[in-house]
């Protein structure tokens, strides 16, 4: 439909002798008839998402207004038009959507100072913010939250996300919770905006975290580079500091030693594929003790030929020292962890049977 089809309730122009004129109308008005127009051809605008001033004055103004004549309709949609054409580029508007648009680029610590002051004005919508946080963020606020609260948070966030939490939630309290959102219906705005604001102070003061991971996947990761001996020696100290740490950590390593246990018999040919042939025949060739295991492993799991020609090599190759050996294994194991973080493979947990 054309933006100057005939509108319900807005009369034409009356015929006299001389050319009417454009009736004058204040920035406002221009955008309450823009407003009615595009409403009375079944746009869907998100006039919601104004701040609430704004959207009584729209209101106020429809309530004000009555008929427009068509070449008063005709200069509010062209100069709307112009306006349209001539924008080159759009800011979010507010400190909020600043925020939202420069996440990732500014340092932690300035983006928690700059959300705790415009939570502090109060002006923001503080579950436009919560929203958006990984439920990893918000699932230590849950927990730390009573019962009627966290029906509040779980009833305004996305399903989904709703639905992740609720399951890495302890069974009892889970329950409570999900019970606590059926008694939601009588809750008023005001008291949802306040438990937004509380939440959102929770969530800024936490502290900035210097490492994307956690400690147990950093030792881990470092041993997995680090010589058999160095390993050991490591992990024997870790069990006399702590036990249940040094266990995580195992669990988290994963060496040459561990390829029967946390690979698939299925994505063995593809990592044998996927690693030089020569690096494979000295890393087999190489092995001894428990890593010999995974030598069997390996060439059980690929075809007869294929494992029949590899072990010709490991002969021709005769003794491998055990640095070069070590620096194989290493890069095996290291081409296994690019195609797990590619997806090509997945590891199998390692307290799994």
């Amino acid at each position: 439909m054309s933006l100057l089809a005939p509108l319900p309730g807005i009369g034409a122009a009356p015929v006299t002798g001389a050319a009417p004129r454009p009736l004058p109308l204040t920035k406002r008005q221009k955008a309450a008839v823009i407003v009615r127009l595009l409403v009375s051809q079944g746009a869907s605008l998100p006039i919601a998402e104004l701040p609430e001033e704004l959207q009584e004055r729209l209101t106020e103004d429809f309530a004000e207004m009555r008929l427009i004549d068509r070449d008063t309709l005709q200069a509010v949609v062209e100069e709307f038009v112009r306006e349209l054409d001539a924008i080159g580029l759009s800011f979010p508007g507010g400190i909020e959507g600043a925020l939202t648009m420069l996440d990732g680029h500014l340092s932690p610590s300035a983006s928690n100072r700059l959300r705790r002051m415009l939570g502090a004005s109060g002006k923001a919508d503080p579950w436009e913010r919560i929203s958006g946080l990984d439920a990893s963020r918000l699932l230590p606020v849950l927990e730390a939250e009573s019962v009627e609260v966290g029906a509040v948070m779980l009833s305004k966030l996305a399903v989904s996300k709703a639905a992740d939490l609720l399951g890495r939630l302890p069974g009892e309290k889970a329950r409570r919770i999900a019970y606590a959102v059926s008694l939601t219906g009588n809750v008023d705005p005001e008291t949802v905006r306040r438990i937004g604001l509380s939440l959102a102070v929770q969530l800024d003061a936490q502290p900035a975290k210097a490492f994307d991971t956690k400690p147990v996947d950093r030792v881990g990761a470092i041993l997995n580079y680090s010589k058999a001996v160095t390993r050991e020696a490591v992990l024997k100290g870790l069990e006399e500091e702590d036990r249940v740490f040094a266990e995580e950590v195992k669990k988290a390593i994963f060496t040459f030693t561990n390829i029967p246990m946390r690979i698939d018999a299925r994505d063995v040919p593809k990592i044998t594929r996927a690693v030089d042939q020569a690096v494979l025949v000295a890393a087999l060739a190489g092995a001894k003790g428990e890593d010999a295991k995974s030598v069997e492993f390996i060439l059980a799991n690929i075809s007869q030929r294929m494992a029949a020609n590899i072990r010709e090599e490991m002969e021709a190759l005769g003794k491998v020292k055990e640095k070069d050996a070590e620096e194989a294994m290493s890069a095996i194991v290291a081409r296994i962890r690019e195609m797990e973080a590619s997806g090509e493979i997945f590891l199998i947990a390692g307290d799994e049977d």
